[in-house]
């Protein structure tokens, strides 16, 4: 019997996730019509695991228009709230926290008129007052996220237009799958896409992908074949399509072919293949078009989208509210039995004494349960329900100093150190393990030119070779000073035992 909530529960998660990367089924089933998929077997008349890229010109114009309907655009969102979902996705994360949820079933306990402890909207208070400051720095988070990504969607590139029958400017929320795109040396690559001209004579881009696996070495990339001899490359002449594998996370994997109108195919593979995000380096000029876009970009898939993440600092602070929580119900159990037992034995001096409506004295017994939820309330202070606000304002304290901080500043890039995720910045004081490779993370990882000799004749460059020496002087400095206090040390040693 199926489940007659599942649709409810369903419908739920997709609202609270607030991305429109939750159209992905509704985009696949359209893929599926798109490219053949027959319901009645299941199968397809050209494979569900692959796809079809037709070129962005006017004679592919109707064909173009009805098969990219199914693939998504350029344009990218890494925010996780929007403005109908924010409050309640908002205060589903912050009752994952132990103290809030203590101090929400404190607010409904005081509701209660036998236990009521204080007025009603008191109790609410502080907890209303921890949930907006904590929702507006959420939000200003969330808000800066969304500045980023504007920034990123409205980042210039060259594509060509059919209309005009030249390369635009224009924005890469608005590249699609089969634009063809020309990009410059250093200019980062707005989208997946395959390599089809190149201004290397020999057909060969090179790329830096340190975005993508953190490698500053360049990689090669290679021109399709039977394009790498153009001097010129014409979108117009262009008439072939591409089957390409579904978008997936592996950046190191890439299957498809060009088919030819002659019916010939060329094989692709990601020596073809251009991922977004990386920089062309060393390559004046080349022209790809585009494959994946957007969300189904192999760096975006890679992304495991927004979340919430907790810091190792929360997840203990959880753990210590639990046993705080623990230590004040011993301390209100002792008190209620404390109570019910006077009551047994002095009933005509009662301490606390609630009436019932009839006017008679409650007995000993139910006092005392009543008196367990009277001091929880009592005794709530045991846990600052501040707490979390303290801890967000020295967090905010501390990522405004390391974000500016002097010491952080990079020359070559002109930029300063920025914090991405604002709940784990604590997570830097707690680091106990690195594990690193002997090259490219301990060092700079760059082959630095000094000098070289040609038939005898010798070129040098002057700057690196006195860059270099003064490295190597500080090194025979402190050789040298390392040498000089073990001497020293050893010659006390000697000393010492000639005293003895």
């Amino acid at each position: 019997m199926a489940d007659p909530f599942q649709w409810v529960r369903y419908r739920w998660q997709r609202f609270m996730s607030g991305d429109s990367r939750n159209r992905d089924l509704e985009d696949s089933s359209t893929s599926r019509k798109l490219l053949g998929f027959n319901k009645s077997n299941g199968t397809s008349s050209n494979s569900t695991k692959h796809r079809v890229v037709i070129p962005c010109l006017g004679q592919f114009k109707e064909e173009y228009e009805k098969l990219t309907k199914a693939y998504k655009n350029n344009r990218i969102q890494t925010t996780k709230y929007t403005l109908l979902n924010f409050i309640p996705r908002n205060l589903f994360e912050q009752f994952h926290r132990a103290a809030n949820l203590y101090f929400l079933f404190l607010v409904f306990l005081n509701w209660v008129p036998l236990v009521e402890a204080f007025q009603k909207e008191i109790t609410m208070l502080p907890l209303v007052a921890v949930l907006t400051i904590i929702a507006i720095k959420d939000g200003l988070e969330d808000y800066r996220k969304y500045k980023l990504d504007k920034v990123i969607n409205n980042i210039v590139t060259q594509v060509y237009c059919r209309k005009e029958k030249k390369y635009k400017e224009s924005c890469w929320k608005d590249v699609n799958v089969g634009h063809f795109i020309r990009l410059q040396c250093d200019e980062i690559i707005p989208a997946d896409m395959v390599l089809l001209h190149s201004s290397d004579p020999d057909g060969i881009c090179h790329i830096e992908t340190s975005s993508l696996d953190g490698e500053t070495n360049l990689k090669q990339r290679q021109v399709v074949k039977g394009y790498s001899m153009d001097d010129e490359f014409d979108p117009e002449k262009f008439s072939g399509r591409i089957q390409c594998e579904n978008p997936t996370s592996d950046i190191s994997s890439f299957k498809g072919f060009l088919d030819h109108p002659n019916k010939e195919k060329i094989g692709l593979s990601k020596q073809n293949l251009l991922l977004r995000g990386c920089i062309v380096r060393n390559t004046e000029a080349v022209v790809g078009i585009v494959v994946y876009a957007g969300h189904e970009t192999k760096a975006m898939l890679n992304n495991s989208g927004p979340r919430y993440k907790r810091s190792r600092l929360e997840r203990r602070l959880n753990t210590d509210i639990l046993w705080s929580v623990l230590l004040l119900i011993a301390m209100c159990l002792f008190g209620a039995i404390g109570h019910g037992l006077w009551l047994a034995g002095f009933p005509e001096s009662p301490i606390f004494s609630i009436p019932e409506p009839g006017g008679q004295h409650t007995s000993p017994a139910l006092a005392g349960f009543y008196m367990f939820w009277t001091m929880i309330i009592l005794l709530q202070v045991l846990i600052p329900i501040s707490l979390y606000v303290s801890i967000e304002i020295v967090k905010l304290g501390q990522i405004y100093f390391i974000q500016n901080d002097s010491e952080f500043y990079c020359e070559k890039s002109d930029s300063m150190i920025e914090c991405r995720a604002l709940n784990i910045a604590e997570d830097l004081g707690q680091v106990q393990y690195i594990f690193s490779d002997k090259t490219g993370t301990l060092t700079e990882n760059k082959m630095v030119f000094r000098r070289c000799s040609i038939a005898g004749m010798e070129y040098s460059h002057e700057a690196n070779a006195r860059r270099l020496e003064s490295y190597q002087e500080s090194d025979m400095h402190g050789s040298n000073l390392c040498h000089v206090t073990c001497i020293s040390q050893s010659s006390v040693c000697k000393s010492k035992k000639k005293k003895k």
